[in-house]
């Protein structure tokens, strides 16, 4: 798995600054009572000695240390009874100085003996739908939301075997063996729907996916060309980089004599690469030929696996369907 980098380092840098915080501000609370409660600071001071004393009483030979240390621990046992008797009355929680971690199983380490805890995977996993583009998508565009009773006969037939491919796809990325997908076909037929789906399931395994369209992308790559960014801003290396490159309404982008070159630099370099994409476009095969050079449309249609969406407009059924309602 190859979290993005940034994030990572990011979100790491906050797990520290979570773990050390709690510590602190538990000691603040530590200092607090012993200051308004001179009984409990008495006690801490008793119990924190309890290590020099099992020590002592270990170089005092072993014959009768179990007992020994059994007397020490029963004595602890009343201290700690008669601390949370005075915690009590004086309105305190017992654990009122104790370090309230976020999450208790890897006490905001983000590690449960060296593997990943399953709160560092959800905080990188949420940074992973921010710097990819698809937060907003993914609320209302995921697999369990893609519904096949918008297409009927033969196109219903079709999307389940898109749909059956989507999941497979997703499922069985591994950012090793490189797999491309064209989704063709007119708007609202779900390839947004599906390409979000698909990034939300490979973030979620914790492989970096970057989902623009084609007109921000070009964009990027002008800016930096052009020298329109800061200096020492970079655009653009995150989708070389990136595991998944999911490239939006292809075709939908003002066309010049920069942007063609740029698109084949963009996918030849993935390809070479063994990087995958998938690219979605609203216009057909006769257009995307017509529109871009040989070079380009020789790696799309030989290098993707091509998915045909068909059937009626979605988001027109929708309102069809919410007129009716509300008639």
């Amino acid at each position: 798995m190859a979290y993005n980098a940034e994030n990572y380092k990011r979100i790491a840098s906050q797990f520290k600054d979570k773990n050390l915080r709690a510590k602190q501000d538990a000691e603040a609370r530590r200092a607090e009572l012993h200051e308004r409660l001179p009984q409990v600071a008495e006690i801490d001071r008793a119990l924190a000695a309890t290590g020099p004393r099992i020590m002592r009483e270990a170089l005092n030979g072993r014959e009768g240390l179990e007992e020994r240390i059994r007397r020490i621990e029963e004595g602890n046992a009343l201290l700690l009874e008669a601390r949370n008797e005075i915690l009590r009355a004086s309105g305190y929680p017992e654990d009122y100085s104790a370090v309230h971690y976020e999450c208790d199983e890897c006490m905001d380490t983000g590690f449960i003996n060296g593997k990943m805890c399953k709160c560092l995977r959800t905080a990188l996993n949420y940074a992973g739908y921010e710097s990819s583009g698809v937060l907003k998508l993914i609320e209302k565009q995921n697999f369990d939301t893609f519904d096949l009773k918008y297409y009927g006969g033969n196109e219903k037939i079709n999307m389940e075997r898109i749909l059956s491919r989507a999941k497979t796809y997703a499922e069985g990325f591994d950012g090793i063996s490189m797999r491309n997908l064209l989704f063709m076909g007119t708007t609202g037929l779900g390839k947004t729907h599906l390409s979000s789906a698909i990034a939300k399931v490979i973030i979620d395994n914790g492989y970096d996916v970057i989902y623009e369209s084609a007109q921000n992308i070009f964009a990027d790559f002008e800016a930096e060309r052009f020298g329109r960014v800061l200096a020492g801003e970079d655009r653009t290396s995150r989708y070389f980089a990136c595991d998944l490159l999911i490239i939006d309404d292809l075709g939908t982008e003002m066309q010049t004599q920069f942007t063609v070159p740029c698109l084949y630099n963009l996918v030849n370099t993935r390809l070479i690469s063994e990087k995958s994409m998938i690219i979605s476009t609203n216009i057909r095969k006769e257009e995307l030929l017509a529109k871009y050079s040989d070079r380009i449309t020789s790696r799309l249609f030989g290098e993707f696996e091509i998915c045909v969406f068909a059937g009626k407009d979605i988001r027109s059924q929708k309102r069809i369907m919410q007129l009716k309602g509300n008639g």
